[in-house]
């Protein structure tokens, strides 16, 4: 869609798949966006974040992992993902982040919601992951128009499958992560007028608690040792929207 038919303001666009405690460089992506598509109906895998993420503890940088009941996970959706609460993960979360960051000097601004969330008995991983997402963005000041993928019936597979979203959703830039250079098909974009950036992320520093500096942990590692400093942090050495917006 051509940005002059929507009074010269061109849309961009950006997905992910639901992640669990993100880092910072997924909120970044979605800063940069006016829309933001939640990828729930696309299918689980082992391997990415989508139950797990890091944080920093006085040993180092330590894997939280939200169990999920992973039989037939080859033919179901993160959307029918079921969280495991045989197994007292919400206990052992809730421990390690409390034991971790309790000293850092943002900590009593975001530990009630926290707290909350692993008192809550939760089913489903894509439900906690939203509901997470949603206190980061507000806690941050993002801003985006939020829908969720299971909501349309985009059609297609990896590239196509985005550009068929970029279509029904009015779309005129679209934001991949680094590694969408692997698979996507730019010429379909450029016949269909949307354009395409490739999100680089430069992770910054910022003050840490224990020992040296840890890149790459949870989001909340930031929040609770910068607080209200956090969005611009995450922001500094990175494309802005207003930058972006000069391709279109």
């Amino acid at each position: 869609m051509d940005s002059s038919d929507k009074g010269g303001l061109a849309i961009i666009l950006t997905d992910h798949q639901p992640a669990y405690l993100p880092w910072l460089g997924l909120l970044h992506k979605i800063a940069i966006a006016d829309k933001f598509c939640y990828l729930d109906n696309v299918q689980y895998s082992k391997t990415d974040w989508t139950n797990r993420n890091k944080v920093k503890t006085p040993s180092g940088a330590v894997l939280l992992t939200v169990p999920v009941y992973t039989k037939g996970h080859f033919k179901k959706t993160i959307l029918e993902m079921e969280i495991n609460n045989d197994v007292p993960w919400r206990r052992k979360h809730w421990n390690t982040v409390y034991l971790s960051y309790k000293k850092s000097k943002h900590f009593n601004k975001y530990a009630d919601f926290f707290e909350d969330v692993y008192k809550r008995e939760w089913k489903l991983l894509t439900d906690l992951n939203l509901h997470i997402l949603h206190f980061l963005l507000k806690e941050l000041n993002i801003n985006v128009s939020f829908c969720k993928a299971s909501d349309f019936n985009f059609q297609g597979y990896k590239s196509e499958f985005i550009l068929d979203m970029c279509k029904k959703l009015g779309a005129d830039i679209f934001v991949f992560g680094e590694l969408g250079k692997d698979y996507a098909d730019i010429n379909s974009f450029q016949k269909n007028c949307v354009k395409v950036s490739f999100q680089h992320y430069r992770h910054p520093t910022y003050p840490q608690l224990q020992g040296e500096f840890i890149s790459h942990l949870s989001i909340i590692d930031l929040l609770f040792n910068c607080g209200s400093e956090s969005y611009d942090i995450l922001m500094s050495g990175n494309i802005e929207k207003t930058e972006l917006l000069k391709i279109a």
